[in-house]
């Protein structure tokens, strides 16, 4: 009997504590999406303005880490289509010719740095601390190409177990955070240019949410470079795909295409050719552009409050020294090839 009311009253105060958090959840949500919205009420944009990608992400982990994760299945979906809706949405800002001589500039070193990265990955990861194979090999192509989406394109390839998905999608996002904070202050002491910043940030971040919220946290310039070479770079997943599928004999798998990046291509290509040409089509580009910083603001809530204390514990030392390694090393490499161009 005693047994039975005390497992009632454990569920009684589990019961109370997620509705608290569902609460505290849903308040952020909204009180992130008012200040946002304050942008557009004349005299806003002084609150609004508090509100950029790094703040968001802040309060989702923070959220996360104080109260656990919230909502894993309902962050994850929204999360992902949230940011492809935004990243297209980014692309009626952006001129297709501007849009190509940024991505061609960096086209050279993104080739070089893809194939160096998985090579090092290896030599890391396999020969000096003895990662797992699977695991090293995803932390490799995560930090390559694309975060998350590289690492569950070519796991659905390699056929990884869930254990080595989330070490190495928790390696790629608690990098990617830091990431995200961390850049716009290092760009801003070495005062660099919004194109090398841009440039920077696309190679050596390792998400493409963190790319682009980081080049929103440093200018106008820096996200439009930041967003065109990134998502070149992400279309290595392709290829990438197919040859793991060579090496470890996986023929027949499924390749996740990420088809987003076309639909942001076709957005530049509508907005260079048919709303420039009249102001009211300039209007109309601004306008979903503008919309889109907002959500990717959102998108970025969304995903740091999908991190959680498990995954922290999961990552273990040896992936994350890997993780860690490899993101010194592209970055350093990507700034020398930055100044001595």
């Amino acid at each position: 009997m005693a047994s039975n009311q005390t497992t009632v009253a454990v569920s009684s105060v589990l019961a109370t504590l997620k509705r608290k958090n569902k609460i505290i959840y849903v308040s952020l949500l909204v009180i992130l999406s008012v200040f946002l919205l304050l942008d557009y009420i004349p005299g806003g944009q002084v609150f609004s303005a508090w509100v950029t990608p790094p703040v968001a992400l802040f309060l989702g982990l923070i959220y996360a880490l104080s109260c656990g994760q919230a909502h894993p299945k309902f962050n994850k979906k929204v999360s992902k289509y949230l940011l492809q809706y935004s990243v297209v949405g980014l692309g009626f800002g952006m001129n297709l010719q501007a849009s190509l001589a940024s991505g061609k500039q960096g086209m050279e070193f993104t080739i070089l740095s893809v194939v160096g990265t998985m090579l090092i990955g290896w030599l890391f990861g396999r020969k000096f601390l003895k990662v797992d194979r699977d695991t090293s090999y995803l932390i490799s192509s995560g930090t390559a190409i694309c975060g998350g989406s590289a690492i569950a394109a070519v796991g659905s390839v390699l056929k990884a177990d869930d254990g080595e998905m989330s070490v190495s999608l928790g390696t790629i996002f608690i990098l990617n955070a830091i990431a995200l904070f961390l850049f716009p202050v290092i760009g801003h002491a070495l005062n660099m240019s919004q194109q090398d910043f841009g440039t920077w940030a696309a190679i050596a971040i390792h998400d493409t949410s963190s790319v682009v919220g980081a080049g929103a946290a440093y200018g106008e310039e820096a996200l439009k470079v930041a967003t065109t070479i990134k998502l070149t770079r992400a279309l290595w997943i392709i290829p990438l795909a197919l040859v793991t599928s060579f090496l470890f004999k996986k023929q027949g798998r499924k390749i996740s295409i990420p088809w987003f990046i076309f639909f942001f291509i076709l957005a530049m290509v509508f907005n260079t050719y048919v709303l420039n040409s009249t102001s009211t089509g300039i209007m109309i580009g601004d306008g979903i552009n503008h919309v889109a910083r907002k959500t990717l603001t959102i998108t970025l809530f969304f995903i740091g409050a999908s991190l959680s204390r498990d995954v922290l514990k999961a990552v273990g030392i040896r992936p994350m020294i890997q993780g860690v390694l490899l993101w010194i090393t592209i970055s350093l490499s990507t700034l020398a090839y930055i100044y001595l161009r």
